[in-house]
Order: C-alpha cells, then sequence, then structure tokens
C-alpha cells in the first residue's frame, strides 16, 4: 500500500507510526471480514467429501471384485434340483409305508398303524409345500431335459400328497367304526391296500433307476386295484341291508378312496413316460396309449 507523500511527507515520525498503524487495522479488519464471508458461503454450499486415498488402491479393488457374487457353478445348481428329486423320492416312500400302514389298521384296528398314517399325511404336505416354494427359483437355472424333471417331481409330489389324503380318509373311517367290519370286505381293502402299496414301490424304483418297465407294471397292476372295488360295489349295492345300517356303505367309501390312490398311482406312472420318452400319456386315445 502505498502512503500518499503529502500527507507524511510534513509529518513527524510519531505521527507517521500512529497512521501506520491505524491502516494496519483496517487492514486487518477487511482480511477478517472476507474470511468470515467465505466461512459462511462455505457452510451455506458444502463441497462434497471424497474418500481418503489409500495406498492399497489396486489391492482393496481386487478383494471387492472378489467379494462380489457369482453365478454358482453349474454343480452346485444341479445338486439343489436333485434335492428336488430326493424330495419326490423321499415323498413317494412315505405314501408307501401309508399304504402299508392301512392292512394293520383294518385287521387289527392299531392305534399306532393310525398315528403312522397321519404322520405320513403331515409330512407329505409339507414336502409338497416344500416343493412349491423351491421350484421356480430351480427352472429358471436349467435345460429342457433338466425343466422337464422339475415339472414331473411337481406333478409327482402333488399326486402322491393326494394319495396321503386318500389313504388318510381311509383311516379315519376305520378308526371312527363302532363295530367290526365284515372280514370279507376286509380282506379285500386289505388286497387293495396291499396292490397300491406294491405300486408305489415300484414308482419309486422307477423314478430312481429311470426304468420304464416299472411304469408298465404299474398301469398293469391298477387294473386290479378297480376290478376289486368294482366288486364290492357290485357286492354291497346289491344287498338288502337293514335300515340304518351304514357299514356297506362306509366300505364302499374306503374302496373308492383306495381305488383313486390307485389313480393317482398311475398318474405317477405316466410322469414317469413323459421323463423317460420326452412325451406325455395322459389324456390319448386307448389305441394310442397302448401302441
Amino acid at each position: 500500500m502505498r502512503l500518499n507523500p503529502n500527507v507524511t511527507g510534513g509529518a513527524s515520525p510519531s505521527n507517521v507510526v500512529t497512521i501506520l498503524s491505524h491502516l494496519r487495522t483496517r487492514l486487518l479488519g477487511w482480511i477478517a471480514s472476507r474470511i468470515r464471508a467465505c466461512d459462511d458461503t462455505f457452510l451455506r454450499f458444502p463441497m462434497p467429501r471424497k474418500a481418503p486415498a489409500s495406498h492399497h488402491t489396486g489391492t482393496q479393488e481386487a478383494e471387492a471384485t472378489a467379494r462380489q457374487p457369482r453365478d454358482k457353478p453349474a454343480t452346485e445348481k444341479l445338486r439343489v434340483d436333485d434335492d428336488l428329486a430326493q424330495l419326490a423320492l423321499k415323498a413317494c416312500l412315505i405314501a408307501r409305508d401309508a399304504a402299508f400302514n392301512v392292512r394293520d389298521l383294518l385287521t387289527s384296528s392299531s392305534r399306532m398303524a393310525f398315528l403312522a398314517i397321519k404322520d405320513c399325511e403331515q409330512e407329505l404336505d409339507r414336502i409338497e409345500r416344500q416343493i412349491d416354494e423351491r421350484l421356480p427359483a430351480a427352472i429358471t437355472r436349467v435345460n429342457e431335459a433338466r425343466a422337464r424333471q422339475l415339472l414331473s417331481t411337481l406333478k409327482s409330489t402333488t399326486d402322491l400328497e393326494r394319495i396321503g389324503d386318500l389313504v388318510m380318509s381311509v383311516a379315519l373311517r376305520a378308526q371312527a367304526r363302532p363295530t367290526k367290519m365284515a372280514a370279507a370286505d376286509v380282506r379285500q381293502l386289505v388286497k387293495m391296500s396291499s396292490v397300491l402299496r406294491d405300486m408305489l414301490d415300484l414308482i419309486h424304483q422307477g423314478f430312481s433307476t429311470l426304468d420304464l418297465e416299472c411304469a408298465r407294471k404299474v398301469l398293469q397292476m391298477d387294473k386290479e386295484i378297480d376290478c376289486i372295488c368294482h366288486g364290492l360295489f357290485q357286492e354291497h349295492l346289491a344287498e338288502t341291508v337293514a335300515q340304518g345300517d351304514t357299514t356297506g356303505f362306509e366300505v364302499l367309501l374306503m374302496a373308492q378312496a383306495l381305488e383313486r390312490a390307485g389313480d393317482h398311482t398311475t398318474n405317477l406312472a405316466e410322469d414317469l413316460y413323459n421323463l423317460i420318452e420326452g412325451r406325455s400319456r395322459r389324456h390319448v386315445p386307448k389305441k394310442k396309449a397302448a401302441s
């Protein structure tokens, strides 16, 4: 800053010091006011904060890349899908066990057999629910052949769950009977349940080994269940019963439930055909199905 010579030229040294001190005070005040103005501006418009630089930037980026989620390997995907197939096979064994326990329930009114059938029915419900929840995600990660197997798993568990319900209905009716059924009726119902049990055993074997012969046997065995059921209907509908006697009616309802369980088992055999051959046998003309 320049000093006006006209102001300082004739002044004494003490006056010059006073003037310089005054100018210094004003200058410091002006600088302070500018600093405060800049601070206010900074507070009103804060600058974005940057992450501190690191000497290991390259290493951190590599670690971040490694932590990013990656697609699961194909082997793991197959393992997950195989878990669903194993659940379906497990459901088949559970349905088979339920049919097996019908024999003890009908012949000896076993409380343990009734509880075993009830547990089987509840477990089949749980497996069906579990597959329903997991299959949509699994089916989007596989090829066409694998998708066909997963769809077969879904349909199979639906039929097996229905078989569990039907067998449970037989158990409830047998358990609620105040009197014993005729020995001939018990023998026929036990025979139907035994055939159903063998059919489910073949279904499990067929899906485990992809054996088409198992499916053919099941389709033939269903005819035996139908024949027994029709014989029971002809016998009880032709007989004369006392008024209020519902024993024959209960027998027919149990026979019909076992016959329907056999129909669901044939659905499983047709699903096995579809899985192996890649074509559906459901709802086709009988001549075409036989060929």
